[in-house]
């Protein structure tokens, strides 16, 4: 189990493109593992609970309309969290939810870039 308390001290120590850089970085990791044949649903779920920790500590940080797109991934990825078993054995919603985790690194990839041309 990882300790938040030490990774939120670490975590906001970056500035906020870092930070978003990051929760990019674990959005493509969240894809690549549901991905496999056979993905470790646990390791899953643990960079999903993670990934929403990120986002509630980049939330305070960044312009209201940027914060609201992250409430809404942290929102995608909650659902995902509690649907998770139904998803990993319906081929489709597994599919639809890669896709989705996919377009959400992208916005988060701009976002990122956006708070860096406005620092």
């Amino acid at each position: 189990m990882t300790n938040f308390t030490v990774l939120q001290t670490t975590f906001i120590k970056d500035n906020v493109s870092i930070r978003l850089q990051n929760l990019n970085n674990h959005l493509k990791q969240i894809q690549s593992l549901s991905q496999d044949h056979t993905p470790d649903n646990e390791s899953v779920k643990n960079l999903i609970r993670e990934t929403m920790y990120f986002i509630e500590w980049i939330g305070p940080d960044v312009e209201f309309d940027h914060a609201f797109e992250l409430a809404n991934l942290g929102r995608f990825l909650t659902r995902w969290l509690f649907s998770s078993e139904e998803i990993w054995n319906n081929t489709t919603s597994k599919t639809q939810v890669i896709q989705e985790l996919a377009a959400w690194s992208e916005s988060v990839s701009r976002m990122s870039q956006l708070v860096v041309l406005q620092s």
